[in-house]
């Protein structure tokens, strides 16, 4: 007697009025997977918006089972949580990165050197970040018609025991201002601030370059950082004042 041909005998729940028999294998059922880890990478405020949106989900976070590193260099917060289970445990990062734009003009990067004729055509594609600008397309167009003079001086001197020194000594005479003002933010979703940067000339055999340094914008850095840094962790202890928070 194949499967057709049986009598089933079905005794229907109350109310129920139809029942569908089906032939056939049935679906396998899935294999267990692991649970899906938390790893997320944002801004310097990802690790508090996290906390404010689970802090009442026992399930994805513990106070006691979590905890925070902080990074100043890098200028970074972690948040690790479930810390002892291999299988949920999970990281939220944040970061405070530069302004692309910032890192562009190169400021305070020794490894960027400007030709001439490169920093005007960049200046007059970015003048818009100039507090003026017509400084702004004068500096482009000087830059255009660059005219420097290398004095170049050597002394040789002898002792009379026959010692002998070579000092060489290169001096850049230029028509262009030794600085002027940006305004841009220095760190990506901060507000912009105004910094003063003076250009320093650089000297390859014939070839003259440019090097953009700003002491202020440097200054503002670190006070940033710092500042950016211990607000966010402030916020965090008000709100889970039970984690622990670690400085490496």
């Amino acid at each position: 007697m194949n499967l057709e041909e049986q009598k089933l005998n079905i005794t229907l729940a109350p109310g129920q009025q139809e029942v569908v028999i089906r032939y056939g294998e049935a679906p396998k059922v899935l294999d267990p997977k692991a649970p899906v880890k938390v790893s997320i990478n944002g801004t310097i405020q990802s690790p508090y918006q996290f906390l404010t949106k689970r802090l009442d989900q026992a399930d994805q976070f513990t106070q006691k089972l979590s905890h925070i590193i902080v990074n100043r260099d890098n200028i970074s917060i972690q948040l690790v949580i479930c810390e002892n289970d291999e299988y949920t445990r999970g990281n939220v990062t944040g970061r405070l990165e530069f302004n692309p734009k910032f890192v562009e003009f190169g400021v305070n990067y020794s490894g960027k050197v400007w030709s001439p004729f490169e920093l005007a055509m960049f200046i007059k594609m970015n003048r818009s970040f100039f507090t003026d600008k017509a400084i702004a397309m004068k500096l482009v167009s000087d830059l255009k018609n660059f005219k420097a003079k290398v004095n170049s001086k050597i002394e040789q001197a002898a002792s009379e025991k026959g010692d002998r020194t070579d000092n060489f000594s290169q001096v850049v005479d230029s028509n262009l201002p030794e600085s002027f003002t940006l305004k841009m933010p220095i760190f990506k979703g901060q507000a912009a601030e105004s910094f003063e940067v003076e250009t320093f000339a650089s000297i390859d055999g014939r070839e003259v370059g440019f090097i953009l340094l700003s002491p202020g914008a440097n200054e503002s850095m670190e006070t940033l950082r710092d500042s950016v840094i211990d607000e966010q962790l402030n916020a965090i202890r008000e709100l889970t004042p039970d984690i622990a928070i670690f400085e490496v």
